[in-house]
């Protein structure tokens, strides 16, 4: 058995969270001691039944305390930083947790000797965007690899999963009269929440991930139109597919950003405006040994409770 002296120790930030939680286990399973640096550690503890007694121990290190993160990563061997954020609950919300924090987690990572680094980014990352998203993934990358030039960088395009905010989101609007479509030509290539994990850990096991960056797609690309067809068949309801005005999309999501968690912002429509998809000549899954996962034998499965009567009629 590994001493305690020997014993292999991660730190995640945002581990909770829908990525977080595949990436803690699988870090568990490997061995390692895993720190879920989080801002509540309460949220968190539900974690803990992933390892032994003792090997998941949540932390209170929010990304934008560096007292906080400097003791989160004293002694951790490598270090994973998940943080992001889809809307700005206040201004500058996205220049702070995505442009700057990351940086700074890797300073301080760097700072406390840790082998490894990974940051996970997005498709689309980009800093002539007009997405602030997009660019404050951008600001985020770079600021990583300045700190941590070894760092491995993962630009996953829309990832899905039993708790996705993706394909959940659209099935649970499939009980509206009709499908609402925004932007209905724009192209995904939807992975796998599990492969994503995958990769984090195949990231900090092989040296030849150190300082790359990889772009994670599944096995099919999707336009928005195919991705509601899909959830309709899956979800077996007929509705009708109605493309949205442009403007009229843009002046409800001006009112509904306002809300303290809302469906949709202007920026999101601006992201909505670019295909996220693996750009050719990009390494991804298969680079780092991952046979990427279809939406076809995952989605299915967990999306039937939007069927009508709640999929019980299958179940019987």
């Amino acid at each position: 058995m590994r001493g305690a002296l020997e014993r292999k120790v991660a730190t995640v930030f945002g581990g909770s969270g829908f990525i977080g939680r595949y990436v803690v286990q699988r870090l568990a399973q490997q061995d390692y001691i895993v720190r879920v640096a989080v801002r509540d550690p309460a949220g968190a503890r539900f974690l803990q039944t992933q390892g032994r007694v003792g090997q998941i121990v949540p932390l209170a290190a929010p990304v934008t305390d560096a007292a906080a993160v400097a003791r989160a990563v004293q002694g951790a061997q490598v270090v994973v930083n998940l943080v992001g954020i889809l809307f700005e609950r206040r201004p500058g919300d996205f220049r702070r947790i995505q442009g700057e924090a990351p940086g700074a987690v890797a300073q301080a990572a760097a700072a406390a000797g840790a082998e490894g680094f990974v940051q996970l980014s997005a498709i689309g990352a980009d800093a002539s965007s007009p997405s602030l998203y997009a660019q404050t993934k951008a600001e985020g990358e770079g600021r990583v690899l300045a700190a941590f030039p070894q760092a491995t960088i993962l630009r996953p395009s829309v990832v899905f999963g039993p708790e996705d905010g993706f394909f959940n989101r659209f099935a649970a609007m499939a009980r509206l009269p009709f499908m609402p479509v925004v932007s209905g030509g724009t192209k995904f290539q939807p992975v796998y929440v599990g492969d994503v994990a995958e990769a984090v850990t195949a990231s900090l096991a092989r040296p030849e991930a150190r300082g790359r960056t990889y772009e994670l797609g599944g096995p099919r690309v999707m336009t928005m139109r195919e991705v509601l067809r899909f959830i309709l068949e899956v979800t077996r309801r007929r509705r009708a597919l109605v493309d949205m005005p442009p403007g009229l999309m843009r002046f409800q999501a001006g009112l509904l950003q306002r809300l303290p968690s809302p469906p949709l912002t202007q920026d999101q429509l601006l992201l909505l405006e670019r295909d996220n998809v693996v750009a050719p000549g990009m390494p991804g899954l298969a680079e780092l040994g991952i046979a990427a996962t279809s939406v076809e034998s995952v989605v299915p499965g967990y999306l039937k409770r939007f069927r009508p009567g709640g999929g019980r009629r299958d179940a019987a």
